[in-house]
């Protein structure tokens, strides 16, 4: 195992973290992304192909890599509003945690309208952007630039006012815009209106906040992540503000979650990756003991023992075909036609080395093999 993992230093460290944490990074987004089961569906067909060529089926094998040629196209028809949310992401990535940090009244106040209005059954959908852009998805909307205020909140959605059926998009302590409509999701949302949809069609979107006030049943309800859910108490309100204003949602264990889950799974793929690429794409050659089949024989004997019964063969390839079970498909096939005639004694030569395609062989030790025959007796030559 030494030598099948060559650690030489620090470089090599770095290289294994860095893939990790794109692994990692990865799994989390794709958990986020609402194409992750046809994700998890190509994973299974890619298991399926490799299945496929373990087994020798041509056919299916021939299949399955006709697909995974145009499987590129097919990924960005599949991802592509998730792959532009993570490139918008990256562009508009900045160091540490982008939170507007405001002395805890923002959110306060916000609880309190929210709770007042729930209670008055005064239906209401606000949004707090988080790092990725949603400008895109917003349509309309009247530019206002106020402070926040609970009594601003109150107004703004209050059955009298032009644009209480829209949304309120609020930035920092800033009301940016009100009246603003949002994308309707596609999938249910439960006993919940169009506010409903409204939300957690912005959220399956972008990572946006979205707090909802029911009209008909006085609940407040949250989206977020592609997730919308109810919440119980204003304190669970007060909490994912804390999250979008101060950071200061109480996290779970890393251990309980599945950040655990996902450090394990991506430091574990990303040692394999680093074995397959670093150490398993140089050259290397082993020594196989490649058993002797002899093949051709006249009907009359049969073999008694073949001398030696495995040759030394010395193959090279790539490391990783050599250690992924390539070397164990290598066997010496001897004619022996010729033991009509009387001979024993064969010599063998590369050409009578079957091996795996990737393989080359290099030498191989003995070069001769002798075999003893035997005559097959009267009674079985004679048996049907």
């Amino acid at each position: 195992m030494a030598d099948w993992i060559p650690i030489s230093g620090w470089r090599d460290i770095v290289d294994i973290s860095l893939v990790a944490v794109f692994c990692w990074a990865t799994l989390g987004y794709f958990r986020r992304t609402r194409a992750r089961r046809a994700l998890g569906g190509l994973a299974i067909l890619g298991v399926i192909y490799f299945l496929t060529r373990a087994l020798e089926l041509r056919l299916s094998a021939a299949l399955f890599q006709a697909f995974f040629a145009v499987v590129v196209l097919i990924l960005v028809v599949v991802f592509q509003e998730d792959l532009r949310r993570l490139f918008e992401q990256l562009g508009s990535w900045r160091p540490g945690r982008d939170k507007v940090r405001e002395e805890g009244s923002v959110p306060g106040l916000i609880v309190r309208a929210v709770t007042r209005m729930a209670t008055a059954r005064t239906g209401a959908l606000i949004v707090l952007p988080g790092r990725e852009p949603l400008d895109r998805h917003l349509e309309g909307g009247i530019a206002m630039g106020g402070r926040v205020s609970e009594p601003l909140l109150l107004s703004l959605f209050d059955s009298s006012s032009p644009g209480h059926d829209g949304a309120v998009l609020l930035r920092g302590g800033v009301i940016e815009r009100f009246a603003v409509h949002l994308p309707l999701s596609v999938h249910a949302t439960g006993a919940g209106g169009t506010r409903h949809a409204a939300a957690l069609g912005l959220a399956e979107r972008c990572d946006a906040l979205c707090v909802v006030v029911s009209e008909e049943r006085g609940t407040v309800s949250v989206a977020r992540n592609g997730e919308i859910r109810a919440l119980a108490r204003p304190e669970d309100l007060a909490a994912e503000l804390r999250d979008v204003y101060v950071g200061g949602k109480e996290p779970e264990a890393w251990w309980r979650g599945r950040v655990a889950i996902d450090a394990a799974v991506a430091a574990a793929a990303a040692v394999v990756l680093w074995m397959v690429f670093v150490p398993g794409s140089d050259i290397s050659e082993s020594v196989v003991q490649a058993p002797v089949q002899v093949t051709n024989l006249p009907s009359d004997v049969e073999l008694e023992y073949v001398e030696p019964s495995t040759v030394d063969v010395t193959v090279r390839g790539l490391r990783r075909n050599l250690l992924l079970g390539g070397s164990t498909e290598v066997f010496v096939r001897v004619d022996a036609y010729l033991a009509r005639f009387g001979r024993r004694t064969f010599e063998i030569s590369t050409q009578d080395v079957h091996k795996p395609e990737p393989l080359s062989v290099v030498g191989m030790d003995p070069d001769k093999i002798r075999i003893s025959l035997r005559n097959v007796p009267t009674a079985t030559k004679d048996r049907p």
